[in-house]
């Protein structure tokens, strides 16, 4: 993606989106990254323990957030990241409308596995597959569907409030759809059963207690501060705060974008941004950009 221009000096700010059908278990993350002290540049420091004098502070981490809050606590955000599809695949969508219409079948509805995958799985579905191993919900015929009805809303309402929204996520658009477990592979940060409830809640606390140990070594520019203990207590708060995260990478260019060939897909069935760098050096260009690191004097 192109990258865009923020003053030296300039606080930025991106926020992370986890999505719920409803408003609880969503939860909305706000990572604002500002500059420090100049520090000379020297490649033998890139991703050392401090983004070059920069800091990423988690300034804002709720739960139980309905779209109202979602609009108003991200005016400040110039990206958001929001762990949902924002849209169904083109070829469900073409059966879909064409069976209710009564329309005859053609030959390509052969109805055999490889046409129903076909028609549940989104072209970025498939690209983060084929890149790292996740494999994501479809849209289509998974349960992940009541929550994308609301996201299809959200993303209208964030047009309406004066957002750009480009499903492609490709700039200016002012959202681009995550996947936080997926980021995580990226990461090499997997901690299995960080979402567990219930009856095994304390395990799955335990995890997301390593998790957040794991990603304070390997990005310790991110100042989570008072926020960590619902980090803790909370998977949906955790993943807010790693759509944030994959926000920022993809706001500072350090993400996957479609090829010419996936850009009409994906400005229809939306596109994950997959990280293409590790954080540490996402800490590296975030202080690049504020004025931190890499600047000559």
């Amino acid at each position: 993606m192109s990258e865009r221009v923020t003053s030296a000096g300039a606080d930025l700010r991106v926020a992370g989106v986890d999505l719920a059908a409803e408003a609880p278990g969503t939860a909305l993350a706000v990572l604002r990254v500002e500059p420090g002290e100049r520090r000379p540049s020297d490649s033998s420091t890139r991703g050392a323990s401090h983004a070059g004098g920069a800091s990423v502070v988690l300034e804002h981490l709720r739960l139980g957030v309905d779209d109202d809050t979602l609009l108003a606590e991200t005016r400040g955000a110039e990206l958001i990241g929001i762990d949902c599809a924002f849209g169904w695949p083109v070829d469900f969508v073409d059966f879909v409308a064409r069976q209710a219409g009564g329309a005859r079948l053609t030959s390509d509805d052969t109805g055999d596995l490889a046409w129903r995958r076909r028609l549940a799985h989104r072209e970025t579905d498939r690209v983060v597959t084929e890149r790292t191993g996740a494999r994501p919900l479809s849209v289509a015929t998974d349960r992940l569907g009541m929550t994308a009805l609301r996201c299809a809303v959200l993303l209208d309402r964030l047009a309406g409030d004066g957002r750009v929204v480009e499903r492609s996520g490709e700039h200016p658009s002012a959202v681009v759809e995550v996947y936080p477990a997926m980021a995580l592979r990226v990461w090499g940060l997997r901690r299995p059963g960080y979402k567990v409830s219930g009856a095994r809640a304390s395990a799955g606390r335990d995890a997301r207690t390593a998790l957040i140990a794991d990603l304070r070594r390997a990005a310790p520019w991110l100042e989570l501060g008072e926020h960590e203990a619902l980090m803790r207590d909370s998977a949906d708060a955790l993943d807010a705060v790693l759509a944030a995260l994959v926000a920022l990478a993809h706001r500072l260019g350090c993400t996957v974008p479609p090829t010419a060939e996936q850009r009409a897909r994906a400005r229809v069935e939306g596109w994950v941004a997959i990280p293409t760098v590790g954080l540490a050096e996402l800490g590296v260009r975030a202080a690049e950009l504020v004025g931190g690191l890499g600047r000559a004097d």
